[in-house]
Formats: structure tokens, sequence, C-alpha cells
């Protein structure tokens, strides 16, 4: 699985099923403050990567 974080770089983790919110946290992420991307389409926290996923994880940026 590569995982590409919002600085552009990618990392390559184990094909091992895990879930997007496990992830967001092992890398130090608030779900709050990204979009994760799973094969070009934006997924809940709940999801499951594994395998081939490619992950892109977006910073959301929001103001008043």
């Amino acid at each position: 699985m590569l995982v590409i974080l919002p600085d552009r770089s990618g990392y390559i983790l184990p094909s091992d099923p895990i879930s997007i919110q496990e992830l967001l946290q092992s890398f130090g992420y608030n779900p709050t403050t990204v979009i994760v991307i799973r094969n070009g389409a934006i997924v809940p926290e709940d999801f499951t990567a594994a395998g081939d996923d490619l992950i892109r994880i977006v910073s959301v940026s929001h103001g008043g």
C-alpha cells in the first residue's frame, strides 16, 4: 500500500488491512483536519485499506 502525505512524501506500508482511523493515528493526523482518498474516492475513517491501495491524505483548510 502506498500512502501519500499532505507534504507529498510517500510511504510504502505492508499490505495488511488497516482502518483509515488507525492509519491516520500512526502518522499523527487528526481526522477532522484531513480528507482521505483511497484509490481516487474519498473514504470515511471506518473504511479499511490494504493490498495495492493508493491512499492520499489531503489537509483541509477552513476559516471564517
